[in-house]
């Protein structure tokens, strides 16, 4: 159980979707963005990107905190191979959502977990499996005017409007969607010694 005693939890991310599900499940961590490059490896595939950035978000942020339970995430978009990233303008957003239309898409949530007095480190990569609908340009305007997700991995938030744009998902955990796999983060804590309950 999480008490006074317990070592202090850290987000390290600016991430306010990462955030959000932390506080649902009564978690309030410290919030550190860390400096990290991004850019993926060449060749590296989706999956492998998601973990490596969830490990060297935490282990970048557990340089200045030696007592902390860090934990990291990091999420990557594949279409057919093509990663997609955070499009940051409407235009972006529209050529994904478009490249998307009518597609499988596979999203890799990696998560990490770092207890920096022990140095344990877990890792854990999740897929969620996301087929879009067909959609029409008119729709794709109309999403990119109603809800710009320019923040977020593939061009939409699917706790919000862009759950319309999709046929169907397949997911152990569909929290992994959103930024982080509460499931396994839960499990993770169990075996730092840490239950939410």
């Amino acid at each position: 159980m999480l008490h006074d005693q317990s070592p202090p939890l850290i987000l390290a991310s600016s991430s306010k979707y990462r955030l959000k599900l932390l506080n649902q499940i009564g978690l309030h961590p410290q919030c550190i963005a860390p400096d990290i490059d991004e850019t993926a490896k060449p060749f590296e595939q989706a999956a492998e990107l998601a973990v490596r950035l969830s490990v060297e978000k935490a282990l970048a942020v557990a340089k200045d905190h030696p007592c902390a339970i860090i934990i990291a995430g990091d999420q990557v978009c594949d279409v057919a191979g093509t990663i997609l990233g955070k499009p940051g303008n409407a235009e972006t957003a529209k050529q994904q959502l478009a490249l998307c239309s009518g597609r499988e898409l596979i999203f890799y949530t990696g998560l990490c977990v770092l207890n920096t007095a022990t140095n344990h480190l877990q890792s854990h990569t999740e897929q969620v499996l996301v087929h879009f609908r067909e959609l029409n340009s008119e729709e794709i305007d109309s999403y990119i005017r109603r809800e710009p997700a320019f923040d977020c991995a593939g061009s939409f938030k699917m706790e919000g409007l862009g759950i319309s744009l999709f046929k169907r998902i397949r997911s152990n955990d569909p929290n992994s969607l959103i930024g982080l796999p509460l499931i396994k983060l839960c499990e993770f804590l169990r075996d730092e010694g840490l239950s939410i309950l």
